[in-house]
């Protein structure tokens, strides 16, 4: 892709990597990804797809994730709120005060946290496959694994299908470079769901190029710890959030089923719900990376 900028920034003691698409004067697009995904995991398609409209992209590995610097969580936790912090660390780096913010997954959840506590940083707020931020998911989790019927004042958990893959994922080897991306496909598999058909290319390329440029695979991990931690400052009315809002969410999310969409929603004043038959969990369907790129084109539109 043209006009490609790769640089670190720094947050707090930490390197991130980054890399910005596009022109530096056209409104900038902050990519945030998801658990224990690098920047790579927003496609390149889907960052064409923005450049081409007249957008300047950003997008960044995670702490532990990628090239950007891994944390001892056990003597040095961190939480939703330092994840923003680099977030914003990775804007200030690049000298952009505001963008519109597009999270995934937790990384839906970081962008929320952004619009929420400083909203003059968030032009708007578009969050894709994600929950509302204050939502502790454990109950639903607890109440599921031990085979138990929903709690109907919850939000669902995770598909039953999704559920039995974790417990043979914690059975699979992954000693060897082969045997984590070969556990990492069989995740992005059963994230796709089976309404649309699985970019088994595609997912392969992200799988092993996640890998390979990971300092250390394994501090990803850490990101699943951080996304459970309910802090109070999580907790905020999502009814504070001024930033014009899209909540883009699949009909088949595995992980995050349709109602932790409609539940953003509806807690944020003015947001619109855009539902994307079929979608589950990812980006590895032909053509999807284009379809959301140009979803969020629109919403990110200049008034």
């Amino acid at each position: 892709m043209a006009d490609r900028e790769v640089k670190y920034v720094s947050s707090g003691g930490l390197r991130l990597w980054t890399e910005r698409f596009g022109d530096s004067a056209h409104p900038a697009v902050l990519l945030i990804m998801g658990t224990s995904s690098p920047a790579i995991g927003w496609p390149d398609e889907l960052v064409e797809t923005l450049v081409t409209g007249g957008r300047q992209v950003i997008r960044f590995d995670h702490r532990d994730t990628g090239r950007s610097d891994c944390v001892d969580f056990a003597t040095d936790p961190y939480t939703l709120a330092d994840m923003a912090a680099d977030s914003l660390a990775v804007l200030d780096g690049h000298g952009v005060h505001a963008a519109h913010l597009v999270g995934a997954s937790l990384g839906g959840a970081v962008a929320q946290w952004i619009a929420a506590h400083h909203p003059e940083r968030a032009l708007s707020l578009t969050a894709i496959m994600s929950s509302p931020m204050g939502h502790n998911a454990g109950p639903a989790w607890e109440r599921a694994m031990r085979g138990q019927a929903p709690d109907p004042d919850d939000l669902p958990p995770p598909s039953p299908r999704f559920l039995q893959h974790l417990g043979r994922l914690a059975g699979m080897p992954r000693t060897t470079r082969e045997e984590q991306i070969a556990a990492n496909m069989e995740t992005l598999r059963v994230l796709n769901g089976d309404a649309l058909p699985f970019d088994e290319a595609a997912a392969r390329a992200y799988a092993e190029a996640a890998h390979d440029r990971a300092e250390n695979p394994q501090a990803a991990l850490n990101h699943d710890l951080a996304g459970r931690r309910l802090t109070e400052d999580r907790l905020v009315p999502l009814s504070s959030i001024k930033a014009p809002t899209l909540v883009v969410h699949g009909s088949a999310d595995p992980l995050l089923p349709l109602p932790h969409g409609e539940a953003l929603a509806a807690q944020i004043p003015g947001a619109r719900l855009h539902v994307v038959q079929g979608m589950g969990h990812g980006f590895h369907a032909p053509g999807l990376p284009r379809q959301i790129g140009e979803v969020i084109l629109a919403h990110t539109e200049p008034a």
